[in-house]
């Protein structure tokens, strides 16, 4: 066992072209959901976990090596790190503590048209959903998150997400059909 520590990545972190975490390996978390959420730091929602019992979420576990955590702390400006002592399934032999990241309710409102959902980063969200755990993972990822009730901003043409990524047709496709399925208000850039 390597005692480094792990994150729980539940979002933009499961798309593994978004960062340089690459002891990684699929994960449960039970006991949590994920939800939209804002903050006043910037002027797009976040995607964030909370705890709800009867649910879990998949996700990604990546190593901290050497419990470096600056610079995904600094990524993930506006989150709260958190030490989830139970609930976590997953392969790895030689996980440490693992943390996640989460916007608690407390501090920050739900999505609104103000700040909107960006379809570029929900973009790289289920990209990674897909290419992880495949198109039933995608599926699970809409159906485990709450707050789809706001505004999507489809900036697509020119991506205001800082880790953006080229999606395949099919990935085009796939976010297109689940975004019609929850009847998603998409607003143009």
């Amino acid at each position: 066992m390597s005692g480094d520590p792990f994150f729980f990545g539940y979002g933009s972190l499961v798309n593994t072209a978004t960062h340089v975490y690459d002891r990684h390996h699929p994960a449960r978390l039970s006991g949590w959901r994920r939800v939209w959420r804002h903050t006043p730091i910037r002027d797009m929602a976040f995607l964030t976990a909370e705890p709800m019992d009867g649910v879990e979420i998949d996700g990604l576990i990546a190593a901290v090596p050497g419990a470096d955590w600056a610079a995904l702390d600094e990524r993930e400006t506006g989150y709260d790190r958190v030490h989830v002592p139970q609930g976590i399934t997953h392969q790895a032999e030689d996980a440490g503590h693992i943390a996640v990241y989460t916007i608690p309710a407390d501090k920050h409102g739900p999505a609104d048209g103000e700040r909107p959902i960006l379809l570029s980063y929900l973009d790289v969200v289920v990209q990674g959903y897909l290419q992880v755990f495949g198109e039933k993972g995608g599926e699970d990822f809409f159906a485990t998150t709450a707050g789809w009730d706001t505004v999507i901003l489809d900036d697509r043409a020119a991506p205001q997400y800082p880790r953006a990524q080229l999606l395949s047709q099919r990935e085009t496709d796939f976010v297109n059909h689940h975004l019609s399925a929850l009847n998603a208000t998409l607003r143009k850039e």
